[in-house]
């Protein structure tokens, strides 16, 4: 008897033990074949990695495919930083841009859903600036007798519902209509230090016209970073507290964060580009860019550390970023922790685009797969996901419960193309 309770014990103690251990680092683990992949073909995606690695099309990336909640698939190849001879592990970290997107929508979600306002109030209820925003006349209006290069009232208000979709009008920096104005105006865009706070920028953007009517066209831009000053001006916190209290710490992500700590700046992987020469070069301290868009590799710990960009300034690892993902892929609830109703991310992964946005749907925050002929690439009806600025790319399958997660640190990408190859490479692995 007393054999058998100290058995137990240990179970316990054990069990307990890895939880601790494997909280905040990723999903549980599993055989491929126990989730019904196919290890060989999973190997597939290995040597894609391998030979851009070989190849110098990407310094390295780690990859990881989970299904029915487990991972079973997680590789690292190449370097974290090849001039120091850093491996990439799975704690590796990288700056992940746009995908900070799909994170503030669930923010602003889950405001929504304590009933701080409705999707098609005018976000000028909160942010005072956008009332009465302007347009920018690109071609002849035979309504209203504007030429090309006049600005006009907008027809209506910019909604929250526009901001979520991208259909407010916003662009970025690199639109050759207003993007001059954006950079003269001094606004960011979270891939460049700043002195600017998220609140300062936004009155500035306020001022500069739209580039079409609220509502009628799909334009990506800047809508994301005035939903993270919505999400400050609604909670009252600054919108790095709000992102840490409300999303990762409740879902274990512990190295999801806009400007790194000290003692984890040296896990985050190098930049690169190509060098024009077939190989890379490391990306160090300087201004990139031309004309109105410009970044740096640095941003993300060194200057003022003072702009939270909700739509491209946080960084994280593909452990932290699977959890996320399979929070989505569950309804809003990972490990016990609910962050969302599962009606609300249906909402949020139902396409509200249409024809707006030709090749592929969008919801709120993230890219919805209309038909399968749409994309011509193996997949899922409904699978969602986004992409960053830095080479890296996710998706979630609900018809598969699968989650695939990429990342690397490359712009622009050259010749790389494992990130256009990675999706359909994870489906072809199911077998069961």
């Amino acid at each position: 008897m007393r054999t058998t309770k100290r058995f137990f014990l240990y179970v316990a103690i054990s069990l307990l033990w890895f939880a601790v251990a494997t909280w905040g680092r990723g999903l549980p683990s599993a055989s491929p074949q126990s989730v019904g992949l196919g290890s060989q073909r999973l190997d597939r995606i290995t040597a894609l990695m391998e030979q851009h690695v070989e190849q110098a099309r990407l310094a390295g990336a780690v990859a990881l495919v989970a299904r029915r909640g487990k991972t079973g698939y997680l590789q690292c190849i190449g370097m974290q930083d090849r001039e120091a001879k850093v491996k990439m592990e799975p704690d590796t970290i990288f700056r992940i841009a746009s995908m900070s997107k799909p994170i503030t929508s669930v923010a602003v979600l889950m405001l929504y859903e304590e009933g701080h306002f409705q999707l098609k109030d005018p976000v000028a209820r909160f942010i005072p600036e956008f009332k009465n925003p302007t347009v920018l006349v690109t071609e002849p209006s035979d309504d209203n007798d504007a030429k090309a290069g006049d600005v006009v009232p907008a027809r209506r208000a910019i909604t929250i519902r526009h901001l979520l979709t991208h259909t407010s009008g916003l662009t970025y920096h690199w639109d050759q209509r207003v993007g001059a104005q954006y950079k003269e105006a001094g606004i960011t865009h979270g891939l460049l230090q700043d002195d600017d706070r998220l609140g300062d920028d936004m009155k500035k953007l306020a001022r500069i016209p739209l580039v079409h009517q609220p509502g009628e066209a799909w334009t990506y831009g800047l809508s994301v970073d005035v939903l993270g000053r919505l999400v400050e001006v609604v909670s009252q916190m600054s919108f790095d507290e709000f992102l840490r209290r409300r999303i990762f710490e409740p879902l274990g992500m512990n190295d999801t964060c806009f400007y790194l700590p000290e003692d984890k700046v040296a896990r985050l992987a190098a930049a690169y580009a190509p060098d024009g020469n077939g190989g890379l070069k490391r990306l160090g301290k300087d201004v990139l860019g031309e004309g109105a868009m410009t970044y740096t590799a640095t941003y993300p710990y060194e200057g003022p550390r003072k702009y939270y960009s909700g739509g491209g300034g946080l960084c994280s690892t593909v452990l932290d970023y699977a959890r996320f993902a399979q929070m989505l892929l569950n309804g809003g609830e990972l490990d016990g922790v609910r962050l969302l109703s599962r009606k609300t991310v249906e909402l949020m992964t139902t396409d509200h685009v249409g024809d707006l946005n030709e090749g592929s749907g969008f919801g709120l925050g993230v890219s919805v797969r209309r038909t399968l002929s749409e994309s011509g690439e193996i997949g899922s009806v409904g699978t969602f996901g986004w992409g960053g600025f830095w080479y890296t790319t996710f998706f979630v399958d609900p018809q598969e419960q699968m989650v695939g997660v990429c990342m690397g640190q490359l712009y622009p990408s050259g010749g790389a193309t494992l990130n256009a190859h990675f999706s359909a490479l994870a489906r072809q692995a199911l077998v069961d």
